[in-house]
């Protein structure tokens, strides 16, 4: 066995929605500080520490609990395709998706019968420098994934008209603006991997419409502390935000015990810190006129914010964090998406909200401190190690042990909050 430490490797996760545009699973990525390091780790041990690793970050950190509904893409190498600890893996929780490198001898298509008669899913990428080389490993794959930023789109259509007819599963991965999403949903993809959905499309000339604006009064008047009468007034005029925060309230990520009848006993029992909090969740929720768990954005921003304020929670205590500090960083998170959500400009949003001096400069600047704690969850989430590097540097006091320990407590929360949502 190994004696690899789990604690030298961050987790990273990137979302893969459906055709509706609604989170289907997560391709978790397992990075090491190291900007020179590849796909995975890098090691003495090579892929035996590979396997290790993501073993361990299954049952250390119970990832399998905080994906919830969703699954894991894992990416495997020949090596860990044939290692003992892929037993440690849930069938049901993980998707393995078979590298480039992974040659389809006779060893490797009896392995992989292997692993699909005990429940595994297998995944397999489609290369446009040697066509057809995985087809013998159709048979036995459920997902095909093509990297659409190898192939021009006349070559994409003419793939796709190949693969259609094969009734698998074909994902699209770097998708990275609606136009691609658009194409690769024509083409008929049934899944889509990629932060184009998250990407800020600033519209020239649009405003806030009319509901936008009132949570936006509303979080105004919350960060000045206002009287519940002015707050409960405002909340009046807008009927469909009452009925989401209620419906925000009572699910079971709100960790209330009492159920929530009415705008007044909301105010009174979350009491501000709650209220100001789901407040930010219903922009998500609110602008895009749909349950929680349909809009990953939610998803998404929800992570973003409960993982900032377990890594502030998480900081070494001289660090002169205090219960104000964790909920701006709560609010970091969760702001840092208002731009992709309403389509406006980060300028334009925090003019009409009075946050303090250092959430005003994460969110405008990337400084101060919870500038670099947002810039290092943006580096988990995508795949930019060099970024990764970077922010860790700066960030003296976050562990890769305490990142991926609050990263899975995070994808729990937000999870939980879009569970079980009346």
């Amino acid at each position: 066995m190994s004696d690899i430490d789990p604690q030298e490797v961050f987790l990273g996760r990137q979302p893969i929605l459906d055709r509706q545009q609604q989170l289907f699973a997560y391709e978790l990525l397992f990075r090491s500080t190291n900007a020179a390091s590849g796909n995975f780790a890098s090691f003495r041990d090579g892929t035996q520490a590979t396997a290790t690793v993501v073993a361990n970050v299954f049952t250390e950190f119970s990832v399998a609990d905080a994906l919830g509904p969703y699954q894991g893409f894992i990416k495997v190498d020949h090596g860990f395709l044939f290692s003992d600890l892929i037993d440690a893996l849930p069938p049901h929780a993980v998707v393995l998706e078979l590298l480039e490198s992974v040659v389809p001898t006779a060893d490797v298509l009896a392995r992989c019968a292997q692993l699909n008669s005990r429940g595994f899913i297998l995944a397999i990428r489609e290369m446009p420098e040697a066509p057809g080389r995985q087809r013998p490993l159709l048979t036995l794959a459920e997902v095909i994934k093509i990297d659409i930023s190898r192939f021009a789109p006349d070559r994409l259509r003419l793939l796709i008209g190949e693969l259609k007819p094969l009734g698998k599963t074909l994902l699209a991965e770097k998708v990275e603006s609606s136009e691609q999403m658009q194409l690769c949903h024509e083409l008929g993809f049934d899944l889509f991997q990629g932060y184009y959905f998250a990407h800020p499309t600033v519209i020239s000339g649009k405003r806030l419409n009319t509901s936008e604006l009132a949570l936006l009064r509303l979080l105004s008047l919350l960060i000045q502390d206002a009287d519940n009468t002015e707050v409960e007034k405002l909340f009046k005029q807008e009927p469909v935000l009452t009925v989401n925060l209620l419906r925000l309230t009572n699910s079971v990520g709100s960790g209330m015990m009492t159920r929530i009848t009415s705008l007044r006993h909301a105010i009174t029992v979350l009491g501000r810190q709650q209220l100001l909090r789901w407040l930010q969740l219903l922009l998500y929720t609110h602008a895009a006129s749909a349950a929680p768990a349909a809009n990953p954005l939610l998803q998404l921003a929800a992570t973003r914010g409960r993982l900032m304020e377990l890594l502030v929670e998480g900081m070494p205590a001289d660090q002169g964090k205090d219960r104000e500090y964790v909920d701006q960083a709560f609010m970091v998170g969760i702001l840092s998406l208002m731009p992709t959500m309403l389509g406006t400009p980060m300028a334009e949003i925090l003019a009409q909200l009075p946050v303090a001096t250092r959430v005003h400069a994460a969110l405008s600047e990337s400084s101060g401190t919870l500038g670099e704690l947002l810039s290092l969850i943006e580096a988990m989430e995508g795949d930019d190690r060099t970024r990764l590097d970077q922010a860790l540097h700066r960030l003296p006091g976050i562990s890769a042990r305490l990142a991926n320990g609050c990263l899975t407590q995070a994808l729990t929360w937000a999870n939980q909050l879009t569970r079980d949502t009346p």
